[in-house]
């Protein structure tokens, strides 16, 4: 696909490439460490990318493919209010509770005031990363690396910020988060703090330094969600890297090189990752060293992790969830959904863990 000059990778298809891949790791049996329940489940509709529900006000903000967005308590999985854009999505959900917004494959940014439409502008690439509302503004990270910014209320254009980069960009959810008075976007394999309100780059950290022989092997975009602690953000680079920044310095605080393609997750003391073979590495916070490692799930498709009291969690291809202990990296307990991939990373929403799977099933549990 060519957007702007730009090459874009889809990572799904070079996904599908790996025909040689292993075979999962057969699960053993296992008898579980702690308790842990299915709460409720749901059908929302084929998904078709790698969606992170949003969390706000006690909801799971979701959305599917088709176009329809759902507001769903996370306690019971009731249907709080739902609506259609009348358009196939290209990107997740998001929102600050009152304003929503998607993206969809006609590069439309669509925001919501609960079920009632309030606008729609076009930008001028793909996005695959879902929109940040935050301050009554919406921000959209395009795959070219453009960042835009709108009123929430109107939708009228605010800013545009365009750097030169690469000319080969990652078609994978990107890092577009906020930090107190700062947006965090992703540059490449650079972190940048862009000023909200005028979009003017305030400092830039590099989390990985990409080498290779072509383009392809260079490719280190940073993967989202990046995960954040008070002050640290810590993020993938696309096969390449892990890192973690002090936001407040504006400063990288460590960075190992590491494979793998989907989001880290921390809990403040370890962050927690798989790399291109599943292996599941735990490495501290404060240094970047390794904790612990495990092979117990190797080629097994795992998502992206989060972080969980004493736990962390993993889906997999397979429709299994696995909660490893965070300080050991024991396997603690595991918990079926439909046997469909399960996608993006699980969210927490109070005491209520969800995960989403390919064929648009929502899966919540509580664990103890």
């Amino acid at each position: 696909m060519a957007v702007r000059g730009t090459v874009l990778l889809l990572v799904w298809g070079l996904s599908a490439c790996a025909a040689d891949r292993p075979k999962p790791t057969p699960l053993e049996n296992l008898a579980p460490k702690i308790a842990g329940q299915s709460v409720w489940r749901t059908q929302i509709g084929k998904i078709g990318f790698a969606m992170v529900p949003v969390v706000r006000d006690g909801a799971f903000i979701v959305a599917n493919g088709a176009g329809q967005v759902t507001a769903l308590d996370a306690q019971t999985g009731v249907v709080r209010w739902q609506t259609s854009v009348g358009e196939s999505l290209a990107a997740g959900v998001g929102s600050d509770g009152r304003y929503t917004s998607v993206v969809t494959r006609t590069n439309q940014v669509v925001t919501l005031d609960g079920e009632r439409e309030l606008w729609r502008s076009r930008v001028p690439a793909s996005v695959v990363t879902p929109p940040l509302v935050a301050g009554e503004r919406v921000f959209v990270i395009a795959v070219d690396r453009s960042v835009h910014a709108f009123d929430a209320i109107n939708g009228r254009r605010l800013w545009t910020l365009q750097r030169p980069g690469e000319a080969l960009t990652l078609a994978q959810a990107s890092v577009l988060t906020a930090y107190k008075n700062t947006l965090v976007v992703a540059q490449g394999p650079r972190l940048a703090g862009v000023d909200p309100l005028r979009g003017t780059l305030q400092w830039e950290v590099a989390i990985a330094s990409p080498r290779g022989t072509n383009e392809v092997e260079r490719l280190a975009d940073l993967v989202g969600p990046a995960s954040r602690v008070g002050d640290s953000l810590c993020v993938r680079a696309f096969q390449s890297a892990v890192g973690c920044a002090d936001l407040a310095r504006g400063a990288v605080t460590w960075s190992r090189t590491v494979g793998g393609i989907n989001a880290v997750s921390s809990n403040g003391e370890l962050v927690f990752g798989a790399d291109a073979s599943d292996r599941i590495s735990a490495w501290r916070a404060g240094n970047g060293d390794v904790q612990w490692t495990s092979e117990k799930l190797l080629y097994r498709g795992l998502s992206g992790a989060l972080a969980v009291g004493p736990s962390v969690v993993f889906g997999d291809i397979e429709g299994q969830v696995h909660f490893l202990s965070a300080t050991t990296g024991e396997l603690q307990l595991r918990l079926p959904t439909d046997g469909k991939p399960v996608l993006g990373a699980p969210v927490l929403a109070g005491n209520t863990l969800m995960v989403s799977t390919e064929g648009g099933g929502l899966f919540a549990f509580r664990p103890n």
